[in-house]
């Protein structure tokens, strides 16, 4: 049962994905421990330079000869007033000065180039090649399968889930709503689909012809195996290696993974303009209240840049983004080559007692 359409098309040994979580924690060590352990690493590139993209995979080419994913933003162009961006300048200087930063910092550039991004992935020809935030023009889908890349999407939504397949991709991503991180939300506003990972993945299965990958609350084989039996070809599990070892997740994050429980996140836009699910914190309960209009991403993640890396800097959480997905209580702080050696022999022994039970059931039942 371990073995899937995916496992197959990929080459790996198990389908387990290790999501790709851009801002730091997908490091080369964490990505090929994954990779060698039989699953699939991925790079979370969206803040990457061109440059700096080229050299983490040259890095991780260098620690796996393993199958491996690399995850980019589809780029967003955003209306926003001058307005908007000088109240939310003027009102995050509090945080400055708190935190002993310059205030009213001249904005750096909100996202990297896409076009750029892509032209490294085509040219050091990775296995897996995933995307978020929509859909990435026909050319780049059809450049990447022409030299053998496996092209993923994100979806909240079946319709979205149905867009993907029309646009070629070969996979896609079914994000609940338990999910840590950006919801990878594209054709609808965030408040029309929370839609649970138990929930969104069936519906997914039954109407998309083409494999897809369960995300969202998933820590361990308990999680494996039900996404299995509801259809998916594979889990891709985030907040499962956010403590672990070869994470890069600041240190003072990865204590509050370890000791947060299920009920200490939510979703806000406070951080980047896009709704994102982490542990709750004093920056997003203020920003919760903020009068104005929060720019949209990624204006306000550029905004907020230097006050989450002071924080950073001085430990300070309260600051920092969190991303964690509800599952978080099922995290732990082992290797990530032991975390899919756990995840697979706990669905092993599942499937084990469920093909065995005297009450499963039948085909005609």
């Amino acid at each position: 049962m371990l073995e899937t359409e995916l496992t197959h098309i990929l080459k790996i040994r198990y389908p387990i994905f290790q999501a790709p979580m851009a801002g730091g924690p997908t490091t080369p060590e964490l990505v090929a421990a994954v990779s060698n352990a039989g699953g699939l690493g991925n790079l979370g590139a969206g803040y990457l330079t061109p440059e700096q993209l080229r050299s983490t995979i040259q890095k991780i080419k260098e620690l796996t000869d393993q199958p491996f994913g690399v995850n980019l933003f589809v780029p967003e162009q955003p209306i926003e007033s001058e307005e908007a961006i000088d109240q939310m300048s003027a009102y995050l200087n509090k945080y400055r000065i708190e935190l002993g930063i310059a205030t009213n910092p001249l904005l750096p550039k909100f996202s990297e180039s896409f076009e750029e991004q892509v032209q490294v992935l085509l040219e050091e020809k990775v296995a897996v090649f995933s995307f978020t935030f929509g859909i990435p023009p026909h050319e780049v889908i059809q450049a990447m399968k022409e030299r053998g890349t496996v092209v993923i999407g994100t979806a909240t939504t079946v319709e979205e889930a149905k867009y993907l397949e029309a646009a070629g991709v070969d996979a896609v991503v079914a994000q609940g709503s338990e999910a840590g991180g950006h919801r990878g939300t594209f054709l609808n506003n965030i408040s029309d689909n929370q839609i649970g990972t138990m929930a969104l993945v069936p519906q997914i299965v039954d109407h998309v012809s083409i494999p897809v990958i369960a995300s969202g609350g998933i820590m361990d084989g308990r999680g494996l195996v039900a996404s299995l039996f509801l259809g998916a070809s594979a889990v891709q599990m985030g907040t499962a290696f956010l403590a672990c070892p070869e994470s890069g997740a600041h240190a003072t994050y990865k204590q509050k993974i370890l000791s947060s429980n299920e009920d200490t996140t939510e979703i806000t836009r406070a951080y980047s303009g896009k709704a994102a699910r982490g542990i709750r914190t004093a920056f997003m309960n203020d920003l919760h209240q903020y009068p104005g209009t929060i720019p949209a991403y990624p204006i306000q993640n550029a905004m907020t840049r230097d006050i989450r890396q002071a924080a950073a800097k001085s430990n300070n959480p309260e600051y920092m983004s969190l991303w964690a997905g509800q599952g978080l209580r099922l995290a732990s702080d082992h290797s990530a080559a032991a975390i899919v050696k756990q995840t697979i022999d706990q669905a092993y022994v599942l499937v084990n007692l469920i093909t065995k039970s005297p009450y499963r059931m039948k085909e005609n039942d």
